[in-house]
């Protein structure tokens, strides 16, 4: 496996493997094109990083997308890609307006250590599963924020992911304690360092 940065052409097979990987998530509830916009704008921003892992063949098997800022980042969306997002998203934000307001709330919540990079999401092909290749992706998620000046990581995963865990921990990350974003659904929060 080869992992490397994100191609533009490569939006809508991240956004295939995120809906695929991560079908309970409210992201996925914005529908394929609300996802593809989101994957281009952030493999094109300055402001994430977006890497894919690549079988032998060069098909793409799994990918991990990180912020620097998760607050820059999501404004930098909303100013680009804001109005068309909205327009793609429509039937999904009109069955769950409250979710669409718990997301931007916590992309403008600021941790009380500071801010954080944040792994906004990672998932891998089903047929590439138990090699590792999670842990892979999350560890080079880390080494590329360590590398812009980064000095801490975070991401949220469900609690009782024990496949997210185990990527997460296997890339130098500890749980840290718990989160809510949307309404009463608590999530797993780990950190790197």
């Amino acid at each position: 496996m080869t992992i490397r940065e994100a191609l533009a052409g490569e939006a809508a097979t991240v956004a295939r493997l995120h809906a695929e990987g991560i079908p309970d998530g409210f992201l996925v509830s914005l529908g394929p094109a609300f996802l593809r916009r989101l994957y281009a704008r952030a493999i094109r921003s300055g402001r994430a990083e977006v890497l894919v892992a690549t079988a032998a063949s060069g098909e793409v098997v799994g990918f991990v997308a990180v912020a620097d800022d998760v607050r820059a980042f999501f404004t930098d969306f909303l100013v680009r890609d804001g109005v068309a997002a909205a327009f793609t998203a429509a039937a999904g934000v009109l069955r769950a307006p409250r979710s669409v307001f718990e997301t931007l709330r916590y992309g403008g919540r600021v941790p009380a250590a500071g801010p954080a990079a944040e792994i906004l999401a990672l998932a891998v092909d089903p047929g590439a599963r138990g090699r590792g290749l999670g842990t892979a992706l999350a560890a080079a998620a880390i080494a590329g924020v360590r590398s812009r000046g980064g000095e801490r990581v975070r991401v949220l995963t469900a609690v009782g992911n024990d496949a997210a865990a185990r990527a997460y921990t296997g890339a130098g990350m500890r749980r840290r304690g718990r989160d809510a974003v949307h309404g009463d659904v608590v999530q797993d929060v780990f950190e790197w360092p």
